[in-house]
Order: structure tokens, then C-alpha cells, then sequence
């Protein structure tokens, strides 16, 4: 799998920077050419960074560029949220600035990252013209809340589908998340966030609780790429700090107004729910009301909680691979 990074500087529109990963296979180049060939754009969850869908990339382009597949994938763009990963370490004296200071960084802002993201055209030196892709959204829980409210900025991006795993929306109303909400916030404070070195750092996430269940290739990508440099401690800290760890979870409401965006979405185009069969983080009426919805699949993944992407990324990228191979063939009967 070939990758390069892409960084985006803060603009007289836009404060603050924006980072991606471009990631494609050589095979994928015959694609090239293929307007209907796919442009798959990955929003990671709160606390986490673009680098960790790769595993799950790698096991969606194995299948992709198999032999007979009906699938066909020109390249994958992961994004990190502003407040996360590389761009976190970049805006970090921004996001200290009045206007963020009070850990306000919401799903809508979020959201209105990657517009800006996507709106880089050609002209001001991006490498796409997303406006003439075929594109595909994919997001994992507050991911998933940012690739629905993407949908109704306008003008809008084409997207021809959308993928969510455990998104973190709640169709039953922001009660049934109210204490949850509490202890994410709760635990964003309370986990630690600063190690003496790299090595330390991971042998400690391999003994708790909260990452024993991680596939190793997601534990090294976490320790090499969410974890920075200390400004003033001799050690490495989280790329994303606590306060806006919390910010995101704090949000009144992303995890409903979104709700209305993707049932008007869901009329028009193909949308794909996986969930996790252990209701680990949301709580299970907040499932039940959300597989309610007019999803055209709905894939429950045994033995995994909310952490899909990390603890089963093969899996994962196998029922993404089988959802988009839901799309070619239900857009072939039309």
C-alpha cells in the first residue's frame, strides 16, 4: 500500500491547519480513468487519529484488487480532525485561542474541517478535484457524526454512499447518551497522558484494560503516530489533549441533530450501518433506535464493541469491502 501526506496551512478562511493521508494501491492507477472508479474518504473517532484505518485499508484493497472483484477503488484519503494527530500538534497554540479555549471543538467543526479539506481545489495547489470524484464517506463514531453533517453543507460534495460504523448518534434523543457522555468525559480526564519515552508508552497501553482488546498493528500505529513530543516534560504526550478529547463529547448536539440529515440522506442514496454485536459504549436502546433507520444494510460484527477499528480491522475491511460490493450491484439493476 503506497502513502503520502498531505498538509494544508491555515488560510484567511480557514485558522487552522488540516492533515491527511493519501493512500492507494498500483493496481488502483488502471482506475484511473473510471469516473465510477471510488474515492473512499475515513473519519476517525474522538481520541484517535487518520493512521488508524490502515489496517482496515489493507484488508479492504487486498480484496478490492483481487482477481474477478466487482469493486473498484481509485485511492483512500484519511483525515485527521483538527483538534487530533499531527494537525492537534499543529494547531495547539491556535486551539488555546479564545475562540477554542473554551474546548468547544464540536462534530459541526469537525465537519466543517473536511469541507475545507475538500474545497481546496486544484488552483491553490491540492492534488484533487474532489468536486469529480465518485466518493464514498466513511466514519467511526464521532467520524461518523462529521460525515452526516458534511452532507447538508452546501454547496455540496457528491458523495454516491456513505459507511458508518458506530456512529455515535442517538435518534431516540441526547438523554439516552447523557450518562455515557459523562464518562467519556470522565475518562478522558482520568486516563494517562504522558510516558518518559515511546517504550514505556507501550508497554503500559498493552497492560490496560482499554487497549488489551487492540490489534497490535493498531497499538503501534497509536504509540508511533497519536503520541508527541513534550513541550516541557523530557517525555511524549498525547497528540490530543484531554480538554479537547472531552470537548468532542461534550457536544449537546451532534449526536442528534445529524439524525435528520441522514434520514433525508438515506432516501437518496445507499447507506451502510456495522455495529459492534457488544454494546460497549453506546447504550442498547440507543442501537435499537438507530438499526430502526432506512439503512439499505445493517451489519452487526460478533465479539467487538465500539472499537471496531481497532480491535477487528480485518473484519471491518471485509464488511466494508461486502457493502460497497452491495452498491455495484444494486446500481447495475437500476
Amino acid at each position: 500500500m503506497l502513502e503520502e501526506s498531505v498538509t494544508y496551512p491555515p488560510s484567511g478562511n480557514y485558522p487552522l491547519y488540516l492533515t491527511a493521508k493519501h493512500y492507494w494501491q498500483p493496481a488502483f492507477e488502471a482506475n484511473s480513468s473510471d469516473p465510477a472508479a471510488l474515492t473512499l474518504l475515513f473519519l476517525h473517532a474522538a481520541s484517535f487519529h487518520k493512521e488508524t484505518w490502515m489496517p482496515t485499508l489493507e484488508a479492504l484493497f487486498a480484496l478490492a484488487s483481487s482477481k474477478g472483484s466487482p469493486v473498484k477503488i481509485r485511492e483512500a484519503w484519511c483525515l485527521d480532525c483538527p483538534n487530533h494527530g499531527a494537525s492537534g500538534q499543529l494547531n495547539g497554540t491556535t486551539l488555546l485561542q479564545p475562540e477554542f479555549n473554551n474546548c468547544t471543538f464540536s462534530h459541526e467543526r469537525y465537519a466543517q474541517a473536511v469541507y475545507r479539506f475538500l474545497s481546496v481545489g486544484p488552483k491553490e495547489g491540492a492534488p484533487v478535484d474532489f468536486r469529480q470524484r465518485n466518493l464514498v464517506g466513511i466514519g467511526h463514531s464521532q467520524g461518523g457524526v462529521a460525515i452526516t453533517i458534511l452532507q447538508a453543507i452546501v454547496p455540496s460534495f457528491p458523495f454516491s454512499s456513505l459507511i458508518l460504523v458506530e456512529p455515535f448518534l442517538s435518534p431516540a434523543g441526547s438523554n439516552h447518551l447523557h450518562r455515557l457522555r459523562e464518562l467519556l468525559v470522565k475518562g478522558a480526564y482520568e486516563r494517562r497522558d504522558m510516558w518518559p519515552n515511546r517504550e514505556v508508552a507501550m508497554q503500559g497501553l498493552k497492560r490496560r484494560s482499554r487497549t488489551t482488546k487492540w490489534d497490535p498493528r493498531i497499538l503501534g500505529i497509536f504509540v508511533v503516530t497519536s503520541l508527541n513530543i513534550a513541550g516541557t516534560y523530557l517525555g511524549v504526550t498525547l497528540a490530543c489533549s484531554r480538554d479537547q478529547e472531552a470537548a468532542m463529547y461534550r457536544d449537546p448536539d451532534g449526536t442528534t441533530k445529524p439524525t435528520e440529515t441522514l434520514h433525508r440522506y438515506c432516501r437518496a442514496h445507499p447507506v451502510h450501518l456495522i455495529l459492534g454485536g457488544i454494546a460497549s459504549n453506546s447504550p442498547k436502546r440507543v442501537h435499537e433506535a438507530i438499526t430502526d433507520g432506512p439503512f439499505t444494510s445493517v451489519t452487526t460484527m460478533e465479539g467487538v464493541g465500539h472499537l471496531i477499528v481497532q480491535e477487528a480491522p480485518d473484519r471491518l475491511g471485509k464488511a466494508m469491502y461486502d457493502a460497497l460490493t452491495m452498491n455495484v450491484r444494486g446500481h447495475s439493476k437500476l
